[in-house]
């Protein structure tokens, strides 16, 4: 099948009589038994297929059948133009072999024995590398391990890297990423992600932002499938590098056990949800699916199987294909934007500023994910919170309906602007960000006083500060909380205005839930009605107005915040010159010494420093034209590209992807 052709033709010409199974992998000759074939793994590169499976032969030994061990066999098939003859004829498949010898795997110290195919899809990376990930057996103990192989000339040749996962991680799905190696797996204790820069000689289990999204580190069982990513693919569409995957999650408004499979895309630094494109019963049934995105074109390839058989279905994903583009051209446009008003936008994921569509949703300018406001007023740019319970709370990394949208890891940064508009009767709490999973919860709190002070939580302990720590009435302050490994800090306007440690849980730190404006004290646990305010919270009602919200996933430092709370337009560039003449290269200044607790910026981007004295220069505003259009009701919110040769048009790879376990031959 043509991945070109439009979808009328393709089902037009799959409905067809004359379509039937051809045998690519079959028992050798002269062989007595059952062959098996398991998990076959396919990628392609430039005309050719590359097709990997575990094989192994069951052999009648006194009554009963008994396997032999399993190895890999490896059969590269040219991709032909069409004449108008059969479908098989398309591809001229060559002999078959295997890539990793008996020799290899003993020079492995012994350990690996025995080698399966992981099923689904190969990579080809962007230097031509043809990487396919593998299962390896230790015969000592049965325990397995996940691993790669991989050739640099074309197939004629496979390296077998030493590097392995844990023991007992199964069924990996590699991709690559900004010249990396990313392999997901399913451990014990749940799904595990890796990472190797060196090609699988070596892999760290990687903790970021997309190891969050993918991984339910509170579950601790195997079992537990939310969050589980089944495909895993790398491509370029208009013009940006973004990964694609479908993940598990609960159908939003089932009662009974349905499981939904979610389409999702991300740039490593966002997620955003397409919503569910399959539904299946987790009780029930197995599911299993890859993704092929190729001629500009997106397809789920899907198969399901139960006690009563199994089916695959095919399935061209037109609709989330769109959305996905015009989601990636909002992410550019904002990035233009920001960018324009010098705001640093390395690490961005959120920003809050003058999208909404009602009283009661702040929405995300990126989309991924909305804030839900509380007895709250919109205004420019924000909301002002008029109540003793007004608030405003972002979720940050607690699963809804089972799938995750955003996740922090233990670096971040909030920063926002915030006006007091008169002295409130007692302490008011104004920024949270809670952390852990642990009761009671650790806090890091911004208070503002009734005498005019800041005041800061961290684990629960009050902490007022007193020198330079003032605020004042109707001014805007810049507020900021921040996350760097196991340190947490507050800042107002720029300076440090206190420090805590955040407990580790084993050797990391508490991982972050959300974050919430106002009155924090009074959020109930399921979302639901406002509790009612506390006998401390009576008296003349607080009036503060929250603009403009950055979210990082990284620690920024004091010129970043100035930046950001400066907004200087950048200045337009003048018109070229005929005659161009180039500049001798003159070497950056850099800073003489960072000062103390200092976070250096962002590698490879700009920031604009602030001027000697700017308290009179107004800010840039942040409203732009089309604003209001970014605004959405929900904020839930091939791997080569959209280049290729005509060979790298077709749809067969995408029937070899998905791993059927087992087919046999007689």
């Amino acid at each position: 099948m043509d991945s070109a052709w439009e979808w009328p033709t393709l089902v037009e010409k799959v409905k067809k009589e004359e379509w039937s199974a051809h045998t690519v992998l079959g028992k050798a000759e002269g062989k007595e038994g059952l062959d098996v074939v398991l998990r076959p793994t396919t990628t392609m590169k430039g005309n050719k297929v590359f097709l990997l499976a575990g094989s192994t032969v069951l052999s009648p030994v006194n009554g009963d059948r008994r396997k032999t061990r399993f190895e890999l066999k490896l059969v590269v098939g040219e991709v032909t133009n069409a004449t108008g003859g059969e479908p098989s004829e398309r591809i001229k498949w060559g002999e078959v072999r295997s890539p990793v010898q008996q020799t290899t795997l003993a020079a492995h110290k012994g350990k690996w024995t025995e080698c399966l195919a992981s099923g689904g899809s190969g990579v080809l990376m962007e230097d031509g590398t043809i990487v396919f990930s593998l299962m390896a057996i230790n015969e000592e103990n049965g325990d397995v391990c996940s691993m790669i192989i991989y050739s640099k000339d074309n197939g004629s040749t496979w390296v077998f890297p030493e590097g392995t996962s844990h023991p007992k991680c199964l069924n990996p799905r590699v991709t690559e990423w900004e010249g990396s190696l990313l392999m997901i797996v399913d451990c014990e204790n749940g799904q595990r992600v890796y990472e190797s820069r060196d090609m699988g000689t070596t892999w760290t289990e990687a903790i970021g932002t997309l190891p969050g999204v993918w991984v339910n580190s509170g579950s601790g069982a195997s079992q537990d499938l939310s969050l589980h990513v089944d495909a895993l693919i790398t491509a370029t569409i208009e013009g940006r590098k973004v990964m694609l995957y479908t993940q598990r999650g609960h159908a939003l408004g089932e009662t009974e056990r349905a499981t939904a499979l979610y389409l999702w895309v991300t740039d490593n630094n966002r997620s955003f949800s397409l919503g569910p494109v399959g539904m299946y019963n987790a009780g029930k049934e197995e599911v299993a699916s890859t993704l092929l995105y190729s001629d500009g074109k997106l397809h789920l390839l899907q198969r399901r199987g139960s006690g009563e058989g199994s089916a695959i279905s095919l399935s061209r994903l037109t609709e989330e294909l769109k959305e996905i583009k015009s989601v990636l051209s909002t992410w550019a446009q904002k990035d233009v934007f920001f960018s324009s008003f010098s705001i640093p936008t390395a690490g961005l994921v959120a920003v809050f500023s003058n999208a909404s569509t009602s009283d009661d949703t702040w929405n995300d300018e990126y989309l991924c994910l909305n804030a839900t406001v509380r007895n709250a007023v919109k205004v420019k740019d924000g909301f002002q919170l008029t109540e003793s319970n007004s608030r405003v709370i972002w979720p940050v990394n607690i699963p809804d309906d089972k799938v995750r949208h955003v996740f922090l890891s233990h670096n971040f940064t909030v920063v926002a602007s915030a006006t007091i508009e008169e002295a409130p009767s007692n302490n008011t709490p104004l920024l949270d960000a809670v952390l852990g999973d642990t009761e009671p919860e650790y806090f890091m709190r911004l208070s503002y006083t009734a005498d005019n002070k800041w005041e800061t939580m961290f684990e629960g302990t009050n902490t007022t500060t007193t020198e330079g720590s003032t605020w004042e009435a109707k001014k805007e302050h810049q507020v900021a909380l921040m996350l760097q490994g196991n340190k947490a800090s507050v800042y107002i306007d720029g300076e440090s205005l206190g420090e805590g440690e955040v407990p580790l849980t084993g050797e990391t730190p508490l991982e972050l839930f959300g974050f919430c404006f106002g009155a924090c004290d009074t959020v109930d646990g399921d979302g639901g009605d406002d509790e009612k305010p506390s006998p401390k919270g009576i008296g003349k009602k607080p009036r503060v107005t929250v603009t403009n919200v950055f979210l990082y996933n990284r620690p920024l430092n004091s010129t970043e915040m100035t930046a950001i709370k400066d907004r200087i337009p950048v200045p337009k560039r003048a018109p070229e010159p005929q005659v161009k003449i180039a500049p001798k290269p003159v070497a950056p200044a850099l800073p003489a010494v960072p000062a103390p607790r200092e976070v250096p910026a962002a590698p490879g981007r700009t920031t604009v420093g602030r001027t000697a004295n700017n308290q009179h220069a107004p800010a840039g505003s942040l409203t732009s034209a089309g604003n209001e259009g970014t605004a959405r009701e929900t904020g839930d919110g091939g791997a080569n590209g959209d280049a290729g040769s005509a060979y790298g048009r077709e749809l067969l790879s995408l029937l070899l992807l998905l791993g059927l376990w087992g087919f046999a031959t007689a």
